[in-house]
């Protein structure tokens, strides 16, 4: 499968009055999580949670900002998330991808809803439902 690429809007869950970025973003259902470049947090004017050890594709480990409140929003679909401050472009992890309810398609490289007729959220065989 070669490189697949989405077009998605990020924004700030608390600063409505902050501008919604749109962005083109790197799909990697081998990673977990959506990962911003810091410019991105500077326009956005997220707010660094803590700190969070990582480690990349070749092994090495390093520490960087996690910031929270990211709404991430493509295809009609949105989720809250937090991010992981790092590298030069968005990265889209397979945890947002899952909340939205998104599948890539190696062979066409897109990124598409599962079910188009409606968003799934697994939520577990023990929950109710009042």
């Amino acid at each position: 499968m070669g490189m697949v690429f989405t077009r998605l809007r990020l924004g700030h869950y608390e600063r409505v009055d902050i501008e919604q970025i749109d962005v083109d973003a790197l799909v990697d259902t081998g990673a977990l999580n959506l990962c911003i470049p810091r410019v991105l947090v500077e326009q956005l004017k997220l707010k660094t949670m803590q700190m969070k050890k990582v480690r990349l594709a070749d092994g090495s480990a390093h520490e960087v900002a996690q910031v929270g409140g990211v709404v991430v929003e493509m295809m009609g679909r949105s989720t809250t998330t937090t991010a992981l401050v790092m590298g030069d472009q968005v990265l889209l992890g397979a945890i947002p991808m899952e909340d939205m309810d998104l599948v890539v398609h190696p062979a066409r490289q897109v990124v598409e809803p599962a079910d188009p007729s409606a968003v799934t959220a697994f939520v577990g065989a023990h929950t109710l439902i009042n």
